[in-house]
């Protein structure tokens, strides 16, 4: 996702129409099976083993067939790794686009004023040119990445305790590095924490590998169940900052076999955006229909009466768990 920001939730209402209850569900009360096909884990990763490890670990925990993580870290770096389990995997390439935040220590070869670090750290925003390091799984090839907000925390003898705001791919420990040779010292990247990925971030819905492995021992053993949405959450968290389309019930089964989005179907609108920005269809109840390319502007979708509003990029919805009406209503 390129945009990060809070969405406004300002509803525009296009049409009105109740939900049926006979098919679908909020997303908090699918049932069990469904709930963890559609299930993401804000995990905090562990020093030492590589983000691919840990969603390895994580699938063993749970027995899954598949999992993805929302973008890598390296082995001794902390925080916030999305785990996209079954057919929440897909979402994960939203995460792994998506804006991040780190706080870290960046530890400084030899002694420098103050002053000079932080009239430093002022300047260093915007676009940077960054080769990425040799250990990396990406071509070395150079490219630019922007910082959106780069702080000095604290500064301790030669430790600097600092957090920035940047664009995915984005190499802080290139960043440490780069800032050493400006200052004349030399310096090294000694400690990094992710604290935000995308809509995810250190909060109590965070939860590390022990967490998940006491609550699926617990539902193997006793089939215990009470503590799952503790550790899983709905898909529908990924998308939480995405401008949102709401769709009749009658047009789902529709959009979840491939089909477009078009004018009729579309009952409210959360959010603005404007065409070629990505969108979220969603059902009444809230469910994650599909993620799409808006094919015309928000106040031009209210406006419409036919034609093509929203095209999927990919579908989240189960094709089989809304009835085949569309000819009614599309």
């Amino acid at each position: 996702m390129s945009n990060n920001k809070k969405i406004k939730e300002s509803i525009l209402i296009k049409d009105e129409e109740d939900t049926n209850w006979s098919y679908g569900y909020k997303p908090s009360e699918r049932p069990t099976d469904l709930y963890l096909k559609l299930g993401i884990i804000n995990l905090d990763k562990p020093p030492g083993p590589t983000s691919h490890q840990v969603a390895a670990w994580v699938k063993q925990i749970i027995g899954l067939g598949k999992v993805g993580h929302g973008g890598t870290l390296d082995p001794d770096v902390t925080g916030v790794l999305p785990i996209g389990l079954l057919n929440a995997t897909s979402s994960m390439h939203y995460i792994t686009e998506s804006n991040k935040s780190y706080v870290g220590i960046i530890k400084l070869h030899g002694k420098v004023n103050k002053e000079k670090i932080e009239e430093l750290f002022t300047s260093l925003h915007g676009k940077l040119y960054q080769r990425p390091p040799q250990k990396s799984a990406v071509r070395r090839k150079l490219r630019t990445r922007e910082i959106y907000k780069l702080d000095l925390i604290e500064l301790e003898d030669r430790n600097i305790f600092f957090q920035v705001d940047c664009q995915h791919g984005f190499y802080v420990r290139k960043l440490a590095h780069d800032i050493g040779l400006i200052l004349g010292v030399d310096a090294h990247l000694s400690e990094l924490r992710r604290i935000k990925a995308g809509p995810f971030i250190e909060t109590e819905s965070m939860c590390n590998l022990y967490d998940v492995l006491k609550v699926f021992n617990n539902i193997k053993t006793n089939s215990d169940y009470s503590e799952l949405k503790n550790v899983v959450l709905p898909i529908e968290s990924v998308f939480i900052n995405v401008p949102k389309i709401i769709i009749r019930d009658s047009s789902i089964s529709s959009i979840a076999h491939g089909a477009a989005l078009s004018a009729p179907g579309v009952l409210q609108i959360i959010g603005k955006f404007t065409k070629n920005n990505l969108v979220l269809l969603s059902s009444l109840k809230g469910e994650a229909v599909s993620i799409c390319t808006a094919q015309m502007d928000y106040d031009e979708i209210l406006k419409a009466d036919k034609g093509i509003v929203a095209k999927s990029n990919r579908v989240f919805m189960n094709r089989d768990l809304y009835p085949r009406l569309w000819r009614k209503n599309i």
